[in-house]
Formats: C-alpha cells, structure tokens, sequence
C-alpha cells in the first residue's frame, strides 16, 4: 500500500480498477489522459500534464482575423479548389524558400488537413508509385500515428531507433535496409517527436545522398518547424535557413504544419510541399489506383480529393495570411514559441535535481536542445513502472516505447500544457518521489 504520495492511493487504485485498462504501462494516450482525468474529478487535485502534444499558446492572431474575414466575406459557401487557393500555395512557396532556402514551385504546395492527412496522402501514394517497392523506412523515435496510418492502410513499414547510428554511423545503417531493395520512402521528424533530437547537416546529407543513390523518397517531417532554438531562423531570406534534406536531393516531400508554430492546430491546416522533380515524376504504377503517371497529379487528385475534396476554404486564408507576414517579416513566430524552449531548460532541471535523468540527452556530440518535448526515466524502473507510480503523484507523460524508441526505461514529457505557475507543484511532486523511491 502506497502512503503519503501526493494523490491518495485508494482513489488511484479505484479509479484505476475501474477503468478497464488492464495494464495502466501500455495504455495508449487517449486511454492515459482519459484515465487521468477521472482520477483529476475523484481526487480533485490537478496534475501536472505532460502527455499530449498540444500547444499551449493562443493561436496566431493574424490567421484568425484573416479567418474571421474571409468568413465575413462569405467564402464558406464555396468549395476550395482540391490544390489551394492561389494566395496561400504563393505565400508557401516563398516561405520555403525564405526560411528552407528551397525553390519550390507554388504547384508543388498543397494544403492539407493538417499534416496528419499530408502524411497519410504521401503515404497512399508513394507505396503505388513502384510495385516491387512496398515498405516506408521510419528512422525512429517518432510520430506514433503515422505507423497507425500503415496498420489502418494495411501498408508495410519497417524502423529503427536512430541514437546509437548517428553521424557517420548513420550511413551504413540505412544501407542495411535500402539494399534490401523494399523501400520507397525514408521518414523521419527534425526536430525529432519524441527525443527532440535534430539531424545535423552531415546526417541530412547522408540521407539525400542515398536517396539519391537508391532512387527512394524521403519524407521530412517537420511539424516543429524552426523550433531548435539553437539557432535562429526567423529572418526570412537569411541564414541560417530550417536544415532540411532538400539541400541534399530532389526526391524530397516536406510536412510544414501550423499547429505548433503558429499555435493554430484547432483548424487542421497543413502544408505537404513536394519538390518540382517529384511533383512532376512520372511513374506508370500509379495508373490503376490514380488515373495519372505524375506523382503531383495522384496526390491532388487521387488522395486528397478521395479523402477530404480540399482543405477547410478560410483557414487557407488564415495560413496564408500568418506565412505572408513571416514572409514580409511582419510576423516573428519564433518570439512566441520560445517560451517552450524556456520551459523545458527548467522542468528538466527539476527532473535532474531529483534523480531522473535524460534519455536522449546528445545532438552526436552537443547537448540535445530545450524545445517541446524532452525524454526522462528513473533509475530501476521500466517505462511502464513509471507511468503507473507518476499516477499517485499527479504527474502524466507516455511511454517511449509506443513511438519505435529501444529504450525500455523512458517516457516523454510535453512542456506545453504546463504552466508556469504549476512548476512549484511539480518540483515538490518530484521531491515527494525522490523521497519515496531513494
């Protein structure tokens, strides 16, 4: 019986025995965070929340009164056109090229519903482009949904925890794979979700160049855009520019969300940008599923419009308008979202000084940096240990090993919906634990 912990163990353990979840270490988010508000409305104490990716700051003012405005004007009456309005696919082509240093074509930018259905779009179309390519390589820790996409698509994928492969160990690892001659596409997040790790040039280089040698894909995610606050890239057209694997080869697609950076996620407005090769590449295996040869064609007209006919018409006015003043350098976003990064320098301190520790703690050789997530475990105890003793002392994150991490002894931590004002509660729970698991 568990005795003096922050939440009462016999409300936990009833809550818990009520729940139906078998085992509280590998329950999915959903069923975590539905667990933890049920033990939030029985105990009445709030916990500390740091098991959903959500941002934690207003949405971007200039996208919801251009929102605002293009609903005054009426435009929710009309359907989009399935590839973007002319405004928003200009605005993106030049903020890729202003903060990417790419030259993409407006073409080549399409507005998603967020950049879950962008990756889901990809994802149907690239495994069709080749029929005897027919697995995604995910370069791991990462975005535990997009391998949901394959299961729910019945799509092959294989992957592997990048931490102990990278720098120049990265090469050979990835050759182990592509000379099995199965993949058509390369995925990976930078800054990575969970372990915020960011492939430095050389990796990215190291990437292009094999995509290039074995004619595969590569899809970047980058859902955390800009947000490596180790450098500052919030001045359009000027170094340093968003590290991306573009540099490196043509057979890129990018994922350019707003949900983080511009705190817009509540209106499911993405961008999946295609290089002007790509875009064009013709490839007559898609015919049968996509009517079309070209891979740009069958993503607009085959995916997306099977899927959703277009992206919500005045959220694309709001995007448009909130990448035009980033463009005219109106717009700083980065000043914003900063404060995650501010954030994650003092919650891991307060992990630290309690006996955690940080899984992926090293960029190859550089301390990882501060940004929207972080990794901590404890000594001695499992991932799933920790999850289940975290709810006797009101704290909440996920298991790493949901998202293609190796370790067996971690869990990831989300700064974002945790205020300021909450970090005197979380560093006496962290004391509390220390004091009762020394």
């Amino acid at each position: 019986m568990r005795k003096n912990t922050p939440i009462p163990a016999e409300i936990v353990d009833k809550v818990v025995a009520n729940s139906g979840i078998k085992e509280v270490g590998k329950a999915s988010i959903r069923e975590i965070k539905r667990l933890i508000n049920d033990i939030e409305n029985a105990s009445g104490e709030k916990f500390v929340r740091m098991e959903m990716g959500i941002p934690g700051l207003p949405a971007c003012k200039i996208g919801v009164d251009a929102q605002i405005e293009a609903l005054k004007n009426g435009i929710a009456y009309l359907y989009p056109d399935i590839d973007g309005t002319p405004e928003l696919k200009k605005e993106a082509s030049r903020f890729v090229k202003n903060f990417i240093d790419l030259d993409v074509s407006p073409e080549g930018c399409i507005p998603t519903v967020g950049s879950m259905m962008g990756g889901m779009a990809g994802f149907m179309t690239f495994v069709r482009a080749r029929k005897e390519r027919d697995t995604t390589l995910f370069i791991d820790p990462g975005f535990p949904v997009q391998k949901q996409q394959h299961r729910v698509l019945g799509l092959k994928y294989e992957t592997f925890d990048v931490y102990h492969h990278r720098g120049e160990k990265l090469e050979a690892k990835l050759r182990s794979y592509l000379d099995k001659g199965n993949i058509h596409t390369i995925m990976y997040s930078n800054p990575n979700n969970p372990s915020w790790i960011c492939f430095t040039d050389e990796e990215l280089k190291t990437i292009g160049k094999l995509a290039n040698e074995y004619d595969v894909f590569v899809f970047e995610d980058l859902a955390y855009f800009g947000m490596d606050f180790r450098r500052d890239i919030s001045v359009p057209g000027q170094p340093p520019f968003q590290p991306s694997v573009g540099k490196y080869t043509d057979n890129y697609a990018l994922l350019i969300s707003s949900s983080k950076a511009f705190s817009y996620a509540g209106e499911r407005i993405g961008m999946l940008v295609l290089s002007d090769k790509l875009y064009h590449r013709q490839f007559p295996d898609l015919v049968p599923y996509f009517n079309t040869e070209s891979v740009g064609r069958a993503i607009i007209y085959g995916a997306v419009y099977a899927m959703t006919s277009g992206t919500s018409h005045s959220a694309q006015y709001a995007l448009a308008a909130i990448l035009k003043a980033c463009n005219e350098g109106r717009y700083n976003y980065l000043d914003d979202v900063r404060e995650y990064g501010e954030k994650a320098r003092i919650m891991k301190k307060m992990f630290t000084d309690n006996g955690f520790y940080i899984v992926y703690d090293k960029d190859v050789d550089k301390p990882v940096a501060d940004g929207f997530y972080f990794t901590v475990a404890y000594p001695g105890m499992t991932s799933a240990q920790l999850i289940e003793e975290f709810l006797y002392y009101g704290v909440s994150a996920i298991s790493l090993g949901i998202t293609g991490s190796e370790s067996t002894e971690g869990l990831r931590a989300c700064v974002s919906l945790v205020p300021r004002s909450m970090f005197p509660k979380l560093e006496e729970r962290l004391r509390k634990f220390k004091e009762n698991h020394a």
